[in-house]
């Protein structure tokens, strides 16, 4: 008979009820990949920062535009909520992280407008 292996951050995790459906899945491919991720995911929520502010920062991650986690936000807005967060200052995360997605334009347009002004020349030479 073998012995059922222990994962410590993964019962933990559960036994909040915090837990990410998506990460049965990987349960079930490779448990010892989940606990090492929950494992050091767990690292920076023990420190001293108020749980209401790390509510926020992990919002703040699931809406950046290069996550765009919509259970992930869902979650962490219940959470900062019973943390004691107001929906004015969740709000003001979402805007705030919003900003990023401006980078899209500050990168692409001055691109856009020299390989437009090559294409302009390329073709006004013929």
């Amino acid at each position: 008979m073998t012995e059922r292996k222990s994962y410590p951050a993964i019962e933990a995790q559960r036994a909040t009820g915090d837990w990410n459906p998506f990460w049965d899945s990987i349960f079930e491919l490779d448990p010892d990949y989940l606990e090492t991720f929950l494992a050091f995911r767990a690292v920076p929520q023990n420190g001293p920062l108020p749980q209401k502010y790390k509510e926020l920062i992990f919002i703040a991650i699931n809406v950046a535009t290069t996550h765009l986690w919509p259970s992930g936000a869902r979650r962490h807005i219940q959470n900062a909520l019973e943390a004691g967060a107001t929906k004015e200052e969740i709000l003001e995360v979402i805007q705030l992280t919003s900003i990023m997605g401006i980078h899209s334009m500050t990168m692409g347009l001055p691109i856009l407008m020299e390989e437009f002004e090559k294409f302009e020349k390329k073709f006004s030479e013929k």
